[in-house]
C-alpha cells in the first residue's frame, strides 16, 4: 500500500485556534503563537488510527504494565534501526515525560548542594530542575562563533570540582538547534569518565535532524560512558504527541537503574493507555510520515534562515541542524523591553522570552517554524514590522 501523502501546506487557521492544547490556548485568540514546541501538522495516519480504534472500542481503561505491551522492546528496536545503537530493553524504564526523568535523576544521583552542569542557553526546564533540587547550577555556556554554537571546553574543565556530579547533556541542543559531532561528544564522555559524573541525556530532537546528519546517542560510544549515562527521549517531540505522555529512560548500568527506581514507583507517576500505543505507532508504523515532516521542517529552516539573513538586520541566528526552533539573538536591534514582549505587544505573535533559557539571554528569543509556509511567512513579516516599529 503506497504511503499517504501529508498536506502540511493547507492548515486551518480556524482549527488550529480551536485546539485546546498549550501552544493555542495560553494567548487571547488575536495572538499568533510561535512559541512552545509543538507542531501545527496533522497527525500520522498510523497514531491517528491507534487513538480513534481506541474510542471506537471505548477502551480508555487501566493500561496493563508496560513491560507487558512489548514497548520497551520497541524502544530497543527503533535506537537499533536509527542510531545503530544496540539497548538492552529490560534496562529501560517507560516514564512520563523526558522532564520527569530529569527531576528524578537530579533528586537520585546527587545531594542539596552538589554541582550540576548544564550548556546555557538551555531548554528551560534543565535550570528549574537544578534550582527547584536545591543543587548548583554550573553553567558552561555555549559559545556562539561565526559557524555556529561550540562547546567551551576549557570551562568546562575548569568549572568541575569535587562537588560536581552531573552532566545534563541535551542532544540535539535545544535552543540552538546543534547537533554534536562524534569528537565532540568523545571529548564530553572523556571529561565524564575523568571526573566520575553521571550524565543525563535528553535525546528528544533525535529524529529531528537536518542535512543528512545523524544523530550519536553519547551512550553508544562505549561501554565505559553507557555505564554512566542515563539516556532519556520519547516519541512525542518527533511525532508531535507530547499530551500522550510517554518517554523512555534508559540506564546504562543496574546502579543507575536501582537508583533511579529508589523513588517508590507510584511517586514517579503512571503511563497512559494511549501513550503508550500511540508511541508504539509511531516508532514502528510512522517512519513515512516522519520523512516528510523532515523535509518540510528543514524547508522552513531554510526559510527562516534566509529571511533573517536578507530582512532583519541587527540579528544573529545560526541555522540549526536539527529541531524546528530557531534561536535569534536580537542584541543588535534597538528595543523597548525584552524582543518577545515587544513582538507581542506590537504585532500579537508570540514567541519564548530568552531570559527563560539562562542567565545573560534577555536580547534573545526563540521562534518555533513547526506550521505551514504561509502562517511562517506571516510569522517572520510580524517580526520584521516589529522591529521596524520603536
Amino acid at each position: 500500500m503506497a504511503s499517504p501523502r501529508y498536506d502540511f501546506d493547507n492548515l486551518d487557521i480556524d482549527l488550529l485556534k480551536a485546539r485546546v492544547s498549550e501552544k493555542w490556548n495560553t494567548f487571547p485568540a488575536d495572538v499568533l503563537p510561535a512559541w512552545v514546541a509543538e507542531m501545527d501538522f496533522p497527525l500520522a495516519a498510523p497514531i491517528r488510527r491507534v487513538l480513534e480504534n481506541a474510542l471506537e472500542r471505548d477502551d480508555l481503561g487501566y493500561p496493563i504494565s508496560p513491560r507487558n505491551t512489548g514497548l520497551p522492546e520497541v524502544f530497543a528496536e527503533r535506537m537499533q534501526e536509527r542510531f545503530d545503537w544496540t539497548v538492552d530493553p529490560r534496562m529501560t524504564d517507560v516514564i512520563t515525560d523526558v522532564v520527569q526523568g530529569m527531576y528524578v535523576a537530579i533528586d537520585r544521583y546527587s545531594e542539596p548542594g552538589d554541582g550540576v552542569i548544564v550548556q546555557t542557553p538551555i531548554y528551560p526546564p534543565f535550570l528549574s530542575a537544578v534550582a527547584e533540587t536545591k543543587r548548583r547550577l554550573i553553567d558552561n555556556r555555549l559559545v556562539s562563533g561565526s559557524d555556529g554554537f561550540e562547546i567551551d571546553f576549557d570551562a568546562l574543565r575548569a568549572s568541575i570540582d569535587e562537588r560536581t556530579k552531573l552532566f545534563m547533556l541535551c542532544n540535539p541542543h535545544n535552543p540552538t538547534g546543534r547537533v554534536l559531532r562524534r569528537d565532540e561528544l568523545e571529548a564530553l564522555a572523556n571529561i565524564a569518565i575523568e571526573h566520575d559524573l553521571v550524565v543525563v541525556s535528553d535525546e528528544i530532537h533525535g529524529d529531528l535532524v537536518f542535512d543528512g546528519r545523524r544523530h550519536i546517542p553519547i551512550a553508544s560510544l562505549s561501554p565505559e560512558i553507557a555505564k554512566r549515562t542515563l539516556t532519556l527521549t520519547s516519541a512525542t517531540k518527533a511525532f508531535n504527541i507530547p499530551g500522550t505522555r510517554c518517554a523512555m529512560a534508559h540506564f546504562g548500568s543496574p546502579e543507575l537503574r536501582s537508583g533511579y527506581r529508589s523513588i517508590p514507583r507510584h511517586i514517579r507517576g503512571g503511563i497512559g493507555l494511549l501513550g503508550i500505543y500511540a508511541t508504539m505507532a509511531a516508532w514502528r508504523d510512522s517512519s513515512d510520515w516522519l520523512a516528510q515532516v523532515r523535509d518540510y521542517l528543514q524547508g522552513n529552516r531554510d526559510i527562516v534562515a534566509d529571511f533573517v539573513e536578507q530582512r532583519l538586520p541587527g540579528v544573529t541566528h545560526h541555522a540549526c541542524e536539527a529541531t524546528y526552533l530557531a534561536w535569534l539573538d536580537c542584541s543588535g536591534v534597538e528595543l523597548t523591553g525584552s524582543p518577545a514582549s515587544h513582538i507581542l505587544e506590537t504585532q500579537h505573535l508570540a514567541l519564548n522570552e530568552g531570559r527563560a533559557f539562562g542567565e545573560g539571554y534577555d536580547a534573545c528569543t526563540r521562534v518555533n517554524f513547526a506550521t505551514s509556509r504561509r502562517l511562517l511567512g506571516e510569522v517572520l513579516e510580524r517580526i520584521e514590522k516589529a522591529f521596524q516599529t520603536r
